[in-house]
């Protein structure tokens, strides 16, 4: 059993779970996600959350098998270096979970299993190399967030071709996510952190002038416009005051939570308050399981 959850741990469920999110607002933004129509695929939207699973629980399970000598020294409590999980047994799962999500698109699409298999490809590019780079490790890392918004978007044909633009925020904050998080570990990254800080700002603006144009009743994103800013900047604020490990670590793990909440906003400002307030409820979801393990 412990080994089973050691694997399972490698998947890190509570992200799981913001890739979730994508899917949904990425159907929502496609205009196949509306409550009040009878028209919403929900069959097809089943089959592309399988897909975010598969390509996410593979992805982050590939980065403890190319850290694994890393983990040794930095992080020893991890599975593979605890000796919980083998390298080899966490390749095949993580290969495994990757072939089930482009599988799993595949019966949406060939559009979708396209997206799919680019966010695969995109993902172990990350882990065995992008990582590593300064410049194009965070952008790396946002094309897979990116490609999974666009995954959900698949849902309805064609409408990426519309709104494709909406990509670039998950591209953006998750490549600042990813830019700050390299202070994690040794701490002392100001100018990571401030440069987060003005890319979670700009996607706030983004979103507010995106739902202004394309709704109506843009108003209904505000809520979620404040709820974003009041999880993401406190910790990140304390992390750019003191430059502890420990803190830019908090600071990481709220951003990547509140991925839900970028969702549940974009969600409001294509299909209403509701679906986006039904994405929001993955949060304490996605809090709970990140009680039991790790996020980062």
């Amino acid at each position: 059993m412990s080994n089973i959850i050691a694997h399972i741990r490698l998947t890190r469920p509570a992200n799981i779970i913001t890739a979730i999110a994508d899917i949904l607002a990425g159907a929502a933004i496609s205009g196949g996600l509306i409550f009040y129509s009878n028209a919403v695929d929900w069959g097809s939207i089943g089959w592309l959350v399988l897909s975010t699973i598969g390509l996410y629980g593979g992805g982050v399970a590939f980065n403890d098998v190319f850290d694994a000598e890393l983990d040794k020294v930095e992080r020893p409590e991890r599975p593979i270096p605890s000796g919980k999980a083998s390298v080899k047994s966490a390749a095949a799962m993580a290969f495994l979970l990757l072939l089930i999500g482009v599988w799993a698109a595949w019966q949406v699409s060939l559009h979708a299993a396209f997206l799919a298999f680019s966010v695969a490809v995109l993902a172990v590019v990350y882990d065995a190399w992008g990582k590593h780079q300064s410049f194009l490790g965070p952008i790396n890392m946002g094309l897979c967030r990116a490609g999974n918004l666009l995954l959900g978007m698949s849902l309805v044909q064609g409408a990426w071709k519309e709104f494709w633009f909406i990509a670039l925020i998950p591209l953006l904050y998750v490549a600042a996510i990813t830019m700050v998080s390299r202070g994690e570990v040794h701490g002392k990254n100001t100018s990571a952190l401030k440069g987060g800080a003005f890319i979670y700002g700009s996607i706030i603006l983004f979103i507010f002038v995106v739902a202004y144009l394309y709704n109506d009743h843009w108003w209904e994103s505000l809520p979620f416009l404040v709820l974003l800013a009041a999880f993401i900047f406190p910790p990140l604020l304390k992390a750019l005051q003191h430059q502890e490990p420990a803190l830019i670590g908090k600071s990481v793990k709220a951003a990547v939570l509140s991925l839900i909440i970028v969702n549940a906003t974009l969600a409001a400002a294509f299909a209403g308050w509701l679906v986006a307030l039904v994405i929001l409820l993955l949060l304490p979801i996605s809090l709970l399981m990140a009680k039991a393990f790790a996020v980062t």
